[in-house]
């Protein structure tokens, strides 16, 4: 099954799709922060597009497990993705996903002037990985 990763910004949200087998996740794309009504849509259809089964919202937490400011934010979202699309929808502990991203930028060399941009898809490819690492089934 296609899974889904939304990382919710204030500014711009990333997506993430699984392969088909749910195993790996890849980069798909960027969208602009207009509203949360518009934001769910726009996510529902691209889940629809990608023939996804299950849509995964990062969720930033504080350091006793409850949700923060962004993480309650991320939770609204969920809610108005919920009215949108009839796919299940999680929240996921998106701890350090885009400090991870980063990271990931400088361990594959790629050089100062290129790493400066956007990070929230790749933000989003490392929640999902991080989603479908701990769901996967064991051989």
């Amino acid at each position: 099954m296609r899974v889904l990763a939304v990382d919710p910004g204030s500014k711009r949200i990333g997506l993430a799709v699984s392969d088909p087998s749910g195993t790996i996740a890849n980069p798909l794309t960027i969208l602009t922060h207009v509203a949360r009504a518009v934001d769910a849509a726009a996510v529902a259809a691209i889940a629809a597009e990608q023939g996804a089964g299950l849509i995964v919202v990062g969720q930033s937490l504080d350091e006793d497990g409850r949700p923060n400011f962004e993480g309650r934010r991320a939770a609204r979202f969920a809610e108005a993705l919920r009215t949108q699309t009839s796919l299940p929808v999680v929240l996921w502990d998106e701890a350090f996903s885009t400090q991870d991203a980063r990271a990931a930028r400088l361990a594959m060399g790629v050089p100062r002037a290129r790493r400066a941009g956007h990070l929230d898809d790749l933000a989003a490819t490392i929640l999902l990985q991080s989603y479908l690492d701990a769901h996967s089934r064991p051989e």
